[in-house]
């Protein structure tokens, strides 16, 4: 089957966040007083990470048939199916499967962030964040009045990122740190990291025995050809590791509000559920539905989109080539984000999503203010959306640069 990514939905007036919400996430216009040049319904989006793709079919007729049952009563994972299901996809995609009293549910992995920090760390503890990051990243930590340490990825000349494996032993070795928040693939900057990368931080973590929460929510939208590699099947036998997965951001549920907490140590896992029956007891039962179709039935319309997003990310890269030479971009190989220095044009701009709102009519993320330290003229651009979408967003910044 192929499927349309070149449809063009209109999402507004359907309470979404990235059409009716972002003056007041973008820019903190909570009351809709800030003045632009362009009418809301004219702005290119390319900010939340969420997709203007339609939801596979499979997805969908399963939401209706549960909605048929006529009954949406209190509900959890009972069946063993949803489990089955679940693993059969992890073993197809990556030779892992998680045992099923490890499995946990969330409402999201940032909920469970929230959660999490708060019961791994003491008042005087520090959480390992690599940086440049979601902003989410820190936010629970000082919602839990915690503390982060920022290892700093190294960017070298031709764009590609790292890991400063000597920093992030050195964070590892203080003895007020208890954990390390890993994200695999990385958000923003997309790296998959390697199965050497890998083995090196977890030889760290081991040494040191934190606690890691590895963020593996891009782990199905990776670049065709490109391995990922659970971060439980490098360390297979370490009980201080929590894994955390979704069928949101790859199949665009995230409104559904569903996540898989995977935590190996019995202590935690009590006291995590314990700490999250006032939800995490209750699902959604069309979130179940959707989720466990998702991975039943939804591997040919992901890989259809990963095509898609190949095209994509190849159409970004020969527009700034041609258009904006000084930037140095590389196709990351992972998630449908692209990560861009805008220093070379931009880099006296304090503000560049309000510069691009203002200028270019185009709304996106990027910064220190928006995300976690080392992202000083940066922006993402949510690419998950029909091409001539893109196109005209990428115009519009092109010209307002230019213009500049």
């Amino acid at each position: 089957m192929t499927y349309n990514f070149d449809e063009i939905i209109d999402r507004r007036h359907t309470n979404a966040l990235n059409t009716d919400g972002f003056r007041g996430y973008i820019f903190h216009d909570f009351e809709g007083k800030k003045k632009f040049p362009f009418a809301d319904e004219e702005f290119v989006r390319m900010w939340v990470a969420d997709m203007e793709f339609a939801i596979c079919p499979d997805i969908i007729q399963a939401i209706k048939d549960r909605a048929d049952k006529r009954i949406l009563g209190y509900s959890q994972v009972f069946e063993s199916s949803f489990y089955d299901h679940y693993n059969a996809w992890n073993e197809k995609l990556y030779g892992w499967k998680y045992p099923r009293e490890e499995i946990c549910f969330s409402l999201g992995i940032i909920p469970a962030l929230y959660q999490l920090t708060n019961l791994l760390l003491g008042p005087e503890d520090y959480a390992i964040i690599n940086t440049p990051a979601y902003g989410y990243f820190q936010h629970p930590v000082d919602y839990n009045h915690k503390h982060a340490l920022h290892n700093k990825l190294i960017r070298d000349n031709d764009g590609n990122w790292s890991i400063d494996f000597e920093a992030l032993e050195r964070d590892a070795a203080n003895p007020f740190t208890k954990v390390l928040i890993w994200c695999n693939p990385h958000n923003p900057t997309g790296r998959v990291w390697t199965e050497e990368e890998l083995h090196k931080v977890a030889a760290i973590v081991e040494k040191y025995n934190l606690w890691i929460i590895s963020d593996e929510i891009h782990c199905d939208i990776i670049r065709q050809g490109v391995e990922h590699i659970p971060m439980a099947k490098i360390m297979p036998d370490y009980k201080k590791l929590i894994v955390c997965t979704s069928a949101s951001k790859c199949f665009n549920l995230a409104g559904l509000m569903f996540a898989e907490i995977i935590i190996r140590d019995k202590h935690l896992r009590d006291s995590y559920i314990a700490t999250t029956d006032t939800y995490a007891m209750n699902i959604n039962p069309l979130s179940i539905a959707a989720h466990e179709a998702a991975y039943q039935y939804g591997y040919e319309w992901l890989d259809e989109l990963k095509t898609y997003l190949d095209g994509n990310f190849a159409f970004v890269k020969e527009t700034f080539a041609k258009e904006l030479p000084k930037i140095t971009y590389q196709i990351p190989e992972a998630t449908y984000l692209a990560w861009v220095d805008m220093n070379p044009y931009l880099g006296d701009v304090e503000n560049i999503p309000d510069f691009m709102a203002n200028k270019a009519g185009v709304l996106l993320e990027g910064g220190n203010a928006l995300f976690v330290d080392n992202a000083k003229g940066f922006i993402r651009l949510n690419l998950a959306m029909p091409r001539a979408l893109i196109e005209k967003g990428l115009n519009r910044i092109v010209g307002a640069i230019k213009a500049r």
